[in-house]
């Protein structure tokens, strides 16, 4: 009689007590771990393995990170990628995260003892960047931004909006949706190409909350079109909220047509909304700035608390905003010389491997921001089956596609990551040249 092979596998003790797997419970924890065990011992009960081989699959199945999201290189060209995470931290933010990672003070005051403002540092940050805002809040994300806005000020009363600025964003989100949440009345003026502001005094009643300006990020209306700006609508004597989605604390020169908080306060806004985690190069976060009134109104009420932020995301932010120039900002300012050059060194490092061309490539804002908006630059040519092998390395790699080719766009790339870029493309010239090679026989 043929002994049952199932009995050949280890138990789950005697696995767990090699000392690979004993020193990674205590990296990743016992649960991982034992999971990981559990897998193999079920490959080796099908065939698929050796019963000795056990340990070493679990050990070669154990995750880097407890955590299963994986860091990946943007090489998109896309600045703020939305899918990736949009904007990547700098240095000193990461620094930040780290120390405000155990105990902090960030809602008590060292000196008296005493509880202190929430994230009074970040608050003093954003202050500071922005001197036309009389005070300024921070919240988890720019859609709750403008959640607490419209809720503060138009629950149960009207917000008028032009239907030129009734945006959609990815993944089916709508404003206008968003706002109706809230318990808000949509107050529509205008058409989709022109609104005017007799469109908006016509409007403004007894009932109206506020008057909402949102920036179109995500596309654009040209030929005939006409729209009301700020300056004007803060003559109406209703409180305008402008919805910037970017969150451009003040003017950028090579974005001339994206709105920033400065101009806008200046201009008469009420208070301006924005994303801590698009232009600005910081976390996700909600930037509401505007006058002192407006702002504790909305700081005082009860969704605020659901809405507030956590202390990982100050200190990032507070990093960001006194730190150096972002890595978003280096990023949109990159020197098309110097991409060329980074280009020519990576199509030479990867000679007689594979086929590699430097050819132009057009970058972009991404995350909303600067729609038509193209940043001229540089990028690889690589057969376009390197697009889903580099996805999908040991050290995964998002290039993009177009006209047949996998363009590595290296604008978002740190100079740092350059190297690692060579052999993530070598180690898959490799694996294609081992999958094109005919099968031998095998006495």
């Amino acid at each position: 009689m043929t002994a049952d092979p199932r009995r050949s596998v280890p138990r789950t003790d005697q696995v767990l007590g090699d000392p690979r797997l004993r020193a990674a419970a205590g990296r990743l924890g016992p649960d991982l771990v034992k999971q990981a065990v559990v897998a193999a011992q079920q490959r080796a009960r099908t065939g698929e393995i050796a019963p000795t081989e056990v340990a070493d699959a679990a050990v070669d199945a154990l995750p880097a990170q407890a955590a299963s999201t994986r860091p990946v290189i943007n090489a998109t060209g896309v600045v703020l990628h939305t899918n990736l995470g949009r904007a990547a931290l700098s240095p000193l933010a990461l620094d930040a995260l780290v120390e405000a990672a155990g105990a902090t003070d960030v809602e008590f005051d060292l000196a008296t003892g005493a509880r202190a403002r929430r994230g009074r540092g970040a608050i003093a940050a954003l202050a500071a960047a922005v001197p036309a805002a009389e005070a300024v809040h921070v919240v988890n994300n720019g859609a709750a931004a403008l959640v607490l806005a419209t809720t503060a000020l138009a629950a149960g009363r009207e917000v008028i909006i032009s239907r030129g600025e009734l945006v959609e964003i990815g993944d089916g989100f709508r404003l206008t949706d968003l706002i109706e949440s809230t318990g808000a009345r949509l107050r529509e003026v205008g058409t989709t190409n022109r609104t005017k502001l007799a469109d908006y005094a016509d409007a403004v009643g007894p009932h109206t909350g506020c008057i909402l300006k949102v920036h179109p990020s995500n596309f654009r209306v040209e030929g005939f079109t006409s729209s009301v700006d700020v300056g004007a609508l803060a003559g109406l004597d209703v409180p305008v909220v402008a919805d910037l989605g970017s969150g451009l604390l003040t003017r950028e020169p090579l974005l001339p047509d994206e709105p920033d908080a400065d101009t806008a306060l200046r201009a008469g806004a009420d208070l301006v909304t924005g994303s801590g985690d698009k232009l600005l190069g910081g976390p996700q976060a909600g930037l509401l700035l505007g006058r002192t009134a407006v702002v504790e109104r909305l700081r005082r009420h009860p969704l605020a608390r659901a809405l507030r932020v956590d202390k990982l995301t100050l200190a990032a932010l507070e990093a960001t905003l006194r730190g150096p120039k972002t890595p978003t900002w280096r990023a949109l300012h990159a020197d098309p010389d110097v991409l060329r050059r980074r280009c020519d060194a990576l199509a030479a490092a990867l000679h007689g491997t594979v086929a590699a061309e430097v050819v132009t490539s057009d970058g972009a804002v991404g995350g909303g921001g600067a729609p038509g908006l193209t940043l001229p630059g540089w990028a690889v040519a690589l057969p376009t089956a390197y697009a889903v092998a580099l996805r999908t390395g040991e050290r995964a790699v998002v290039a993009r596609t177009e006209r047949g080719r996998c363009l590595v766009d290296l604008r978002c790339v740190d100079p740092a990551d350059d190297a690692r870029l060579a052999d993530a493309i070598r180690a898959v010239a490799v694996r294609t040249v081992e999958a094109d090679e005919p099968a031998t026989d095998r006495a």
